[in-house]
């Protein structure tokens, strides 16, 4: 009965959008948000963390909306199969509706449009680039970069030499008879495997590492091979592939994201880790308007009031490059919002934060708003100098020392290092005066930190990592505190 009245208050709160999925074999049509349920339990029905549950809710809508109608040509939107997104409404749980439910309509949004949210179920530490697995693909959002949330799980399969030039002469591939070496002679920037050769008695042959995957996991089952990633050779009669993680490894990681939300991080930090560059909201039909400058691209609903901004915004930008002696990401974009609710529901982030950088994207509060306070140039600043940063920094460095950098460059403040700093605190949207307190704190933990080392030394942690001995000195101070 829980379910049932579960499931009817999910009826309630979905869009009035809906889909016509084929499932089963028969087309059916479904309401947006019982769809996403019902990929939840396909997709995702193990996760523990409801961030992360959170996280896939929206991943599973935007796919869907995104994707929407490319079966229009047989009569349907989406499959319930794998290849749009697996669905099992048997597997739905009162626990999958709830997040469902609570992220209803938002989706994953890249200049105010759907974003092509793949996802996949292990990376193996590092995502992969979208145009190695679908050339047409140029979505900025997709590219390779570290996850070191991943956990590495690794994995090894053998099959005789035999069995497997039998596998690909059965799906219609060419093998050597007989075959006697398997090697890699190309590989993404990923890492992973993308082309192989086969040779044999009778010369070689080559053939594309997706390929042999899949003809593989048809016939001898799709857990053999689970991923391109992998080192391969022949051992006597035996082809051996070592590897780790399962799947394509473009998008989201859900080895990944499940671990970042068992760490504390929400849904939006769990998207944007894997998704940067885009925001989470309910589509907002607001009409963006682009205004191109040498080194930015503003995106204003109002051009005639904002349009003055962007030469100003160029200074400050070459300024912040001048101080941190390091490039920005380019292109950079800046979107400003009209009013401080669309701000507001588009980030997530409470009305008195004045602005958000997510990779190359800077979300801004209304322009005249932050004139009037003063704070116009002091927020840019903030946030180009947040920008240059987070494109050089190793992923995995702690919250409060990526917010103490940005802070101490945008005005040093005290170098008394007394308070102790938690990411926490950092992260919360609830308590203004805990993160002002905060943010403080991780400021002046910077400033005495390049009291003591220098300038110079401090930021090459960026790309390298915090010493032990700063490493150690959080810790103690987490201690204490938690006494």
């Amino acid at each position: 009965m829980k379910l049932l009245a579960a499931l009817l208050a999910l009826t309630t709160i979905a869009s009035a959008e809906t889909l016509r999925v084929q499932a089963n074999g028969r087309v059916v049509e479904m309401e947006l948000e019982q769809y996403v349920a019902g990929v939840l339990g396909g997709e995702s029905s193990v996760f523990q963390s409801i961030e992360a549950l959170k996280a896939m809710a929206i991943a599973a809508r935007t796919y869907a909306v995104h994707f929407h109608g490319r079966h229009a040509d047989e009569g349907f939107d989406v499959c319930d199969k794998t290849h749009c997104q697996r669905l099992d409404t048997k597997a739905i749980t009162a626990r999958l509706i709830e997040a469902a439910k609570a992220t209803a309509g938002q989706l994953v949004l890249y200049r105010n449009q759907p974003a092509a949210t793949y996802f996949h179920r292990d990376c193996g530490g590092k995502t992969e680039n979208v145009r190695a697995v679908w050339p047409e693909e140029t979505a900025p959002y997709l590219l390779s970069h570290a996850d070191p949330y991943c956990q590495r799980r690794p994995w090894h399969w053998d099959v005789s030499v035999t069995d497997l030039a039998s596998t690909l002469r059965q799906s219609g591939l060419k093998a050597p008879t007989p075959l006697q070496r398997v090697s890699i002679t190309q590989r993404t920037a990923s890492g992973r495997a993308q082309q192989l050769a086969l040779l044999g008695a009778g010369g070689s042959v080559r053939i594309d590492a997706s390929s042999l995957r899949f003809a593989v996991g048809r016939l001898l089952g799709f857990n053999s091979i689970p991923s391109d990633s992998y080192n391969v050779g022949v051992s006597g009669d035996r082809v051996v592939f070592d590897g780790v993680g399962s799947g394509h490894g473009v998008g989201l990681c859900q080895n990944g994201a499940e671990q970042m939300g068992a760490q504390g991080h929400n849904y939006r930090e769990i998207l944007a880790f894997y998704y940067p560059g885009t925001s989470v909201a309910a589509k907002a039909h607001l009409l963006w308007q682009r205004i191109s400058g040498e080194r930015l691209a503003l995106f204003t609903t109002q051009p005639d009031r904002d349009s003055g901004l962007l030469t100003n915004a160029e200074r400050l930008l070459r300024s912040a490059e001048s101080r941190l002696k390091l490039p920005a990401p380019d292109p950079l974009e800046i979107r400003i919002y009209p009013d401080i609710a669309a701000f507001r529901d588009a980030t997530g982030e409470p009305g008195w934060v004045a602005a958000r950088t997510r990779g190359r994207l800077i979300d801004l509060q209304p322009v005249a708003l932050l004139r009037s306070r003063g704070a116009l140039d002091s927020t840019l600043q903030h946030e180009f100098f947040h920008a240059i940063l987070e494109n050089h920094a190793r992923a995995g460095l702690p919250v409060w020392f990526r917010e103490g950098l940005a802070a101490f460059f945008s005005g040093p403040g005290s170098a008394t290092d007394s308070a102790a700093v938690f990411d926490e605190d950092l992260r919360q949207i609830t308590e203004q005066a805990r993160a002002r307190a905060a943010y403080q704190a991780a400021r002046n933990r910077v400033a005495a930190l390049v009291g003591r080392y220098g300038e110079t030394t401090v930021l090459g942690w960026l790309r390298l990592d915090l010493p032990r001995e700063v490493t150690n000195a959080s810790n103690k101070q987490a201690t204490t505190k938690s006494k």
